[in-house]
């Protein structure tokens, strides 16, 4: 009978069809998703993943939840924009900025940023893990449980920033500024590079992973307070050019 014929092959066709992208699924469980629109608006949840999105004003942007993994957002203008929970890894955002940004659970886990404006940014829980953040500027920034671990922060700027919680394990924190910065809950430096970081008058009593090698490198005075057990170093205060 033809059409019974018909439609055991078109029953095996879709079958096989079916069966292929479960196969795809399960060797690239990535692939399912939703492909890149890299001309699409900006809107939340948008994947912009891969896509070059340089030298644009995008301020106030609303793009939380957003796939940006891997962009090019060099010089654009982001500030004010909703990054909460936004996937940004190993995105470039050289001197771009990001200013007043509200980044809270954001992921820049190895973003490159190099001199890029976070001023005042909210980016509590935010993970900047393994980020390229030399001079960076993050003053008035909401740090609250941020992960800065083995983040390359040398200059960086935390001036009058709020760090309670926050994880600097492993980072490069030299020549970074953390004058007037508030440390309201534990602040974690085990292992941190600190050559003349500058932590004049911070109150470091509730740090965690300080050692005296670490604080014999750093730039404090008569104001610093430092963890029971450690002595201010022979060299306070320190001279600058």
């Amino acid at each position: 009978m033809p059409h019974a014929e018909a439609s055991t092959s078109s029953g095996a066709g879709v079958k096989a069809g079916w069966f292929a992208v479960l196969l795809l699924a399960l060797v690239y469980p990535g692939a399912s998703a939703m492909a890149a629109d890299c001309k699409s608006m900006p809107a939340p949840q948008v994947n912009w993943e891969d896509c070059t999105k340089s030298n644009i004003v995008m301020r106030g942007a609303k793009l939380g939840g957003a796939t940006l993994a891997g962009g090019d957002f060099t010089l654009t203008d982001l500030r004010d924009a909703d990054l909460r929970q936004a996937d940004l890894q190993k995105a470039t955002l050289v001197r771009s900025s990001l200013a007043g940004a509200n980044a809270a659970g954001a992921n820049f886990g190895r973003a490159e940023a190099y001199r890029t404006s976070f001023a005042g940014m909210q980016a509590d829980g935010a993970s900047f893990a393994g980020a390229e953040l030399q001079r960076a500027d993050f003053s008035g920034a909401i740090l609250a449980n941020a992960n800065f671990e083995k983040a390359e922060l040398g200059r960086a700027s935390f001036e009058k920033s709020r760090l309670g919680g926050a994880r600097f394990t492993l980072a490069n924190l030299s020549r970074a500024n953390f004058v007037g910065a508030e440390l309201d809950g534990a602040v974690d430096f085990e292992n941190a590079f600190m050559y003349l970081t500058r932590i004049e008058g911070l109150d470091l009593s509730s740090a965690s992973g300080l050692a005296q090698a670490q604080v014999d490198l750093t730039c404090g005075d008569g104001d610093t307070k430092l963890p029971a057990g450690l002595s201010p170093s022979a060299s306070w205060p320190c001279t600058f050019d």
